[in-house]
């Protein structure tokens, strides 16, 4: 699955899935955020050995990567991780980080919209979002597109500094999350991008 579209800017960029030959990439997308954004994420990807064992942990039918590429650079990474054959079978969680320049673009809202469609195309029923309470940017946007906080969990975990955090989890059912997404995209001027 290969998918070029169209920023809100009218830049072009290539959304595919992540492969092993995309690691250099990878490696030089993550180092090259700022520490804000790095600080919360679940591992140091800034460690080449870890966005490989990242990439190669991709399993079909358990993990979807997906990249999107401007110019043969990564500027947005997103992830659903599928828990078929458990009690958590009806769920997905994603995962979404695009670079500075590339935010308030709407590339975020297009790559969710991706693996949105695969999680449809999967039967998931609901998608389930985590992240650490200082995270309040993400927690807006999360907001915005229908989920709600399912619950704090607090001192959880530790961003990369070691300090702890409230983990909050968030969940939206993924008919009405992708009926809110359409109604967005329908409601910008980026249906005459489609």
């Amino acid at each position: 699955m290969k998918k070029t579209v169209k920023l809100k800017d009218g830049t072009k960029v290539l959304i595919k899935p992540l492969k092993i030959e995309d690691l250099n990439q990878s490696v030089r997308f993550f180092r090259a955020l700022p520490e804000q954004d790095r600080e919360y994420l679940r591992v140091d990807v800034t460690k080449r050995e870890i966005v490989k064992k990242r990439i190669l942990s991709i399993k079909p039918g358990k993990i979807v990567r997906l990249i999107a590429v401007l110019d043969k650079d990564i500027v947005a990474d997103g992830a659903l991780e599928f828990e078929f054959g458990t009690w958590k079978r009806h769920e997905a969680e994603l995962r979404l980080i695009v670079a500075h320049p590339f935010q308030r673009k709407g590339l975020g809202t297009l790559m969710a919209r991706e693996l949105f469609a695969i999680a449809m195309h999967k039967k998931v029923e609901e998608i389930v979002v985590k992240f650490m309470k200082p995270q309040v940017g993400a927690r807006k946007i999360m907001e915005r597109m229908g989920f709600h906080q399912d619950a704090v969990l607090p001192n959880y975990v530790q961003d990369i500094k070691g300090i702890k955090h409230d983990l909050v989890i968030m969940r939206c059912d993924l008919n009405s999350l992708w009926q809110k997404l359409e109604d967005h995209i329908t409601d910008s001027d980026w249906r005459r991008t489609r």
